[in-house]
């Protein structure tokens, strides 16, 4: 392919010109294809996607990250799945530091895409490890609030439930409070919401790919047991961990059992399962939505908060800020060395 120029007409350069899964090296407004792929181990990659991506978007991506000091050698437009539009990925290999994601985030909205950046990504082709939250991660709603809306105390406890999110509260001391509200609720009716759980958009499509791909999948969750293995049933998780609802009679003692899953706990699943799996820690990845989820993420090669809260999305790794968790294959499959 020959040299491209950016200052051509764009109708001369089509995006499709950057071939898929190809990369191009970049220099001084030109693209010529790679004699090399960049090392994974080495340098930052920047990760353009769902977006409708023309060269114009190439170039104001490329100035914004040469603003912070982020050089671009390199660049690829691959596509992980076919339900997934191309992405783009930029390279600079002598990255010193990530840009703030929530900095990320105010960009790419300018230009209606998603941006985040990556070191030593995961490989989707080699075994690894997924640890997901379960409410708003797994599934789109909190089910704590919704069994508050059975017993008519919502509004109570979804208060608390956003002052823990926000880790404005200490997770197992708002569990406790949430739970006490509960008291006297029939089994029969958590039975019910048990069987109408909605999965969020791309949770089964990204767990049937991963497991493909010899993947172990697991919830961690600060929820609750009989919802995390209906979620297990459903997109096929090798385990679940999740806190154990008390019952009397048939009835919620408004109590938990055992040991609460808080930020610390989730974080041991992750370690716990890397070492049983054998697995290097760039192949283990954590997603979540909550400040209780951000200590798991932390220890995760790979931390992706989901559609999280911006204190949230701030201290994640990276963020999937809307849309389809299938997009984080877009951070698993970047065509890389092995």
């Amino acid at each position: 392919m020959s040299q491209m120029n950016m200052a051509q007409p764009a109708a001369e350069q089509a995006l499709h010109s950057l071939t898929l899964n190809t990369w191009f090296d970049y220099k001084e407004g030109s693209f010529t294809p790679a004699q090399t792929i960049p090392d994974k181990t080495v340098g930052l990659f920047s990760i353009a996607f769902a977006g409708d991506f023309e060269l114009k978007h190439v170039t104001s991506i490329i100035d914004f990250l040469k603003t912070h000091a982020l050089k671009v050698t390199a660049v690829c437009q691959y596509q992980p799945d076919l339900g997934l539009a191309p992405a783009l990925c930029f390279y600079s290999p002598e990255a010193e530091q990530k840009i703030n994601p929530l900095a990320l985030r105010e960009f790419a909205n300018t230009l209606d895409f998603q941006l985040v950046q990556v070191t030593t990504p995961p490989n989707l082709y080699e075994p690894g490890l997924l640890v997901m939250d379960m409410d708003s991660t797994a599934i789109t709603i909190e089910c704590i609030d919704e069994i508050a809306r059975l017993a008519d105390v919502y509004d109570d406890v979804a208060s608390v439930t956003a002052l823990a999110m926000a880790g404005k509260l200490d997770f197992s001391e708002s569990l406790n409070q949430r739970v006490a509200k509960l008291a006297g609720i029939e089994q029969s009716l958590i039975e019910d919401l048990k069987n109408t759980l909605p999965l969020m958009p791309g949770i089964k499509a990204l767990c049937q790919i991963l497991k493909q791909h010899n993947w172990y999948l697991a919830i961690a969750s600060g929820g609750f047991v009989p919802f995390a293995e209906r979620v297990q049933q459903l997109i096929n998780l090798d385990e679940v961990h999740a806190n154990v609802l008390e019952f009397a009679n048939d009835k919620l003692t408004g109590k938990v059992s055992g040991a609460i899953v808080d930020a610390q706990q989730k974080a041991v699943v992750l370690e716990t399962l890397q070492q049983k799996l054998g697995l290097a820690n760039t192949q283990t990845v954590a997603i979540g939505d909550g400040a209780n989820d951000l200590l798991m993420m932390e220890k995760a090669g790979l931390g992706v908060a989901v559609h999280g809260k911006p204190k949230v999305v701030e201290q994640a790794q990276a963020a999937i800020c809307q849309g389809s968790l299938l997009q984080l294959l877009y951070m698993l499959a970047i065509p890389l060395k092995k």
